[in-house]
């Protein structure tokens, strides 16, 4: 018995030495691998993290923000991206690198085998992470609409240096907000918007008070977001400019960095022209996604964002609160701004930018009230709270009876959960509205089918701005009785010709082109 137990174990002996015996993986291959597995990792997880934290997000976006800096942006934010991206590509990489590592001493055939499913298993990742990115991102629609050019924009669009364009003798003052992701799907059915109970009570008000564009009864109405105007950035561009922001695959010398569509006339040039001072206010840094790049080089704005308040004391040099600082401290800013420009003896544009509603769940500021079960219903309670204080401080002010006002939510919100009840049926729309304008729409009982590229146009005439044929870019004039290109053509059709790729706005983007009102 003892000479076969000397034979079984001298058998197992040799079984194990033959396993280590066996090639060892080299060196290079397992950097090489390991590197892969990392990168992979990274990547795979930075697209389920963007595609589970947005509801929407388009390649026209991505290549927008990598073409721009990305300084300014939520450091929250960033650091979880970081955590999530670099925390899992670290432990599964250093998890493969450590069983590796066991294996070479224990088993080199294992090691091999281990070797072989692991490169089975990047490839796999990588396959996947790429086909999650092509069709979360809409890689392949950005591709097609590329390689397959429209000449929709430059047949519809209209250059606002090639009309007549004629302010009142006395020009009215114009105070623009853009609340970050409000939308009119926050009210009730029965003002307009898809959710049980209305989070939005007071903005519903504001509307239903002053010109929205609806028909009449208690229905709200709002603008719909096309392609290209569906993040902040493209908000702004879009609803200022009357385009969609269109970012081109290639550039011919310009970069989105040191000009920003160079020769478009938009709402803060044709103010400059006509002697405005036009003013920006922001708690957020302004350098983010080009927002200061664009002020600055349409209409010199003056910009006071979150490195402002710090450089002049409205902040400390230390204090930093979601993007910058809070909404309620933007309001009592803007207060004072008002003050200010009011002093003046020019005409003055005033731009304010919240930020407490953005996504993910908002910023839950010491003013919010537990009135919902959600955080982020609370959130934009508070901020149509807080927008109709604004309002109403506004009214009682010297300046109100030559001012317009003008609400509108930048765009949808990109919050992924906030909206899920709502039904795929129900076209979600931005809160619009007009507040004290120079003149009235034509058609009052009417509900126009606008999008928020109108709001070019209709931001003009509501200062008593008179405008030959009453279109400027891709927008309408929404208080003349001229059709919009959203009642002409239906969303579907309208956004399908704006994705796809448009030669007139890549000359435009590279700085080729310049229209005749340009200076």
């Amino acid at each position: 018995m003892e000479g076969k137990t000397d034979v079984k174990e001298a058998a197992v002996e040799i079984t194990e030495l033959n396993a280590i015996q066996e090639p060892a993986v080299r060196v290079w291959k397992l950097i090489l691998l390991l590197t892969a597995l990392f990168v992979v990792t990274f990547f795979l997880t930075g697209v389920l993290w963007a595609l589970t934290s947005w509801s929407e997000i388009t390649t026209d976006e991505l290549l927008w923000h990598l073409k721009m800096s990305m300084k300014g942006a939520d450091p929250d934010l960033v650091a979880e991206f970081i955590l999530i991206t670099v925390g899992s590509a670290t432990l599964v990489t250093g998890g493969a690198c450590l069983l590796m590592l066991m294996l070479r001493r224990r088993d080199r055939k294992l090691e091999r085998r281990t070797f072989r499913i692991l490169r089975f298993t990047t490839v796999g990742a990588l396959v996947f992470t790429l086909a999650a990115a092509w069709f979360g991102f809409g890689v392949g629609t950005f591709l097609w609409n590329h390689f397959h050019p429209s000449s929709f924009i430059e047949e519809e669009y209209v250059d606002p240096g090639m009309v007549e364009i004629t302010f009142p003798e006395k020009k009215r003052n114009l105070i623009f907000i853009y609340m970050e992701s409000m939308e009119i799907t926050f009210m009730d059915a029965k003002s307009g918007g898809a959710f049980a109970e209305n989070v939005i009570p007071e903005l519903t008000g504001l509307a239903k008070e002053n010109e929205d564009f609806s028909a009449a009864g208690d229905r709200v109405n709002g603008g719909v977001s096309l392609p290209g105007t569906i993040w902040t950035m493209g908000a702004i561009f879009g609803t200022t400019s009357g385009l969609p922001l269109k970012t081109p695959l290639k550039r011919n010398g310009m970069s989105a960095s040191e000009d920003f569509f160079p020769g478009v006339l938009t709402l803060g040039d044709l103010l400059q022209r006509e002697g405005y001072q036009n003013r920006l206010i922001m708690g957020s840094d302004a350098v983010f996604g080009g927002c200061q790049l664009y002020y600055e080089t349409h209409g010199d704005f003056t910009v006071h964002d979150y490195e402002y308040a710090k450089a002049s004391g409205r902040v400390p040099e230390d204090y930093h609160v979601w993007w910058g600082y809070e909404d309620e401290k933007l309001f009592s800013y803007a207060k004072e701004e008002l003050a200010e420009l009011a002093a003046g003896d020019r005409p003055f544009q005033l731009v304010l930018q919240t930020m407490d509603t953005h996504r993910p769940d908002g910023l839950r500021c010491n003013q919010c009230e537990e009135t919902f079960d959600n955080r982020y219903a609370n959130v934009m309670n508070c901020s149509s709270r807080r927008v109709k204080e604004f309002v109403d401080w506004a009214k009682e002010q010297d300046f109100y009876e030559n001012t317009t006002i003008v609400i509108t939510g930048d765009h949808p919100t990109m919050d992924e959960d906030f909206c899920e009840n709502v039904p795929e049926s129900y076209q979600r729309k931005t809160f619009f509205c007009v507040i004290n304008p120079a003149v009235t729409r034509k058609d009052g009982s009417k509900q126009r089918e606008y999008a928020t590229l109108d709001l070019f146009p209709t931001t003009l005439a509501a200062l008593g701005v008179r405008i030959e044929g009453d279109r400027l870019g891709l927008g309408t004039n929404l208080f003349s009785d001229r059709e919009t290109l959203l009642e002409k053509y239906g969303t579907d059709r309208l956004g399908e010709e704006l994705e796809r790729r448009s030669e007139l706005m890549e000359r435009m983007f590279n700085g080729e082109y310049k229209s005749p009102g340009a200076e």
